[in-house]
């Protein structure tokens, strides 16, 4: 198994049999997904997927093939990936993040596009919510707004921090980094950007955190940060820093809060969304969708580990509340 491809696991069955059947009939459109993690793609993003597209009527292995391919250590190498899919003869490309669709797009502006997007609009990805335009439809995931409202809820459980640390990967752009900076200017807390652009950045982002006495940490969304989040989640509590991440999955590895969409509910609207165009409709004419329920998530066993006293309001606004 290369590094750039997987097989899919669904409910523990590995579907490459149906995959190669179905490719040899001929029968079966092919769905790329392009991933801009190190990792293969984490739980539940998969099974969301299949689960969206089996409730749109594509039997995942049977109605349509997904070829998945992460792992690039380049621009270059990613710009090969979406080279190979294009070759494949690709019904759509589903892509996460804002540079991977923008790369697609630089690349190509016919094959279809269903971006999974921090900001879809900001990026200049789309000319219009309403009516994208181009190649190009998809979700906006407020990331840059989320982000903001993630340091709200540190001064929240930790009240009178005046110094929060925020781990940002600079392909996202720089919109998470002015909103969150614009919203830490009005609680009077003073924003240290850390940028990490490889998993070899992270120990020195942590060292500059502590050098400059981080009191918290914000961490941005980022599907390559996503693919490192557990030694994040290690580095946060190695060095005792309350941390903040986008996934309900992150606060379930031990991050002490999250507050984001629902991953699973993202993936199976993505999934609806590609199997519009596997049926005929045309990006360009796709309203651009936005996230139907956002979580609250809190790990009170870190809490406990850093001494930390829930207030009691914000417990009852949590939706998961993990002992």
């Amino acid at each position: 198994m290369r590094r750039r491809e997987f097989t899919i696991l669904i409910g523990g069955a590995a579907l490459c049999p149906l995959m190669a059947r179905a490719q040899d009939s001929g029968t079966a459109p092919i769905m790329g997904f392009l991933w801009p993690g190190m990792t293969p793609p984490q739980p539940p993003r998969m099974t969301s997927l299949s689960e969206g597209l089996r409730e749109a009527g594509y039997v995942l292995g049977k109605d349509v093939l997904v070829e998945v391919r992460y792992g690039a250590k380049d621009g270059q190498e990613f710009s090969g990936f979406i080279a190979e899919l294009l070759r494949l003869k690709v019904a759509l490309i589903l892509t996460v993040g804002d540079y991977a669709p923008k790369t697609v797009q630089e690349i190509s502006n016919t094959v279809p596009i269903v971006a999974i997007s921090d900001d879809l609009l900001g990026s200049g990805l789309i000319t219009s919510l309403s009516r994208p335009g181009g190649n190009t439809a998809g979700m906006t995931i407020q990331s840059p707004e989320l982000s903001a409202k993630r340091l709200e809820l540190l001064t929240h459980i930790l009240p009178g921090i005046s110094r929060v640390a925020a781990i940002w990967d600079p392909t996202t752009g720089a919109s998470q980094v002015s909103m969150t900076e614009q919203a830490a200017r009005a609680l009077k807390i003073k924003v240290q950007v850390l940028e990490v652009r490889t998993r070899e950045d992270l120990a020195g982002a942590f060292l500059a955190a502590k050098a400059e006495k981080a009191q918290a940490l914000n961490v941005f969304s980022s599907p390559f940060l996503s693919s490192i989040s557990q030694e994040i989640v290690d580095g946060a509590a190695e060095n005792r820093l309350p941390a903040i991440y986008q996934w309900r999955e992150h606060a379930e590895g031990g991050g002490l809060l999250s507050y984001g969409p629902s991953l699973a509910g993202l993936y199976r609207q993505a999934a609806s969304i590609a199997a519009k165009i596997l049926k005929g409709a045309k990006p360009s004419d796709l309203p651009v969708e936005q996230p139907t329920k956002f979580e609250l998530v809190l790990n009170a066993k870190t809490a406990a580990s850093l001494g930390i006293v829930v207030p009691q309001d914000l417990l009852l606004r949590c939706d998961l509340v993990i002992d």
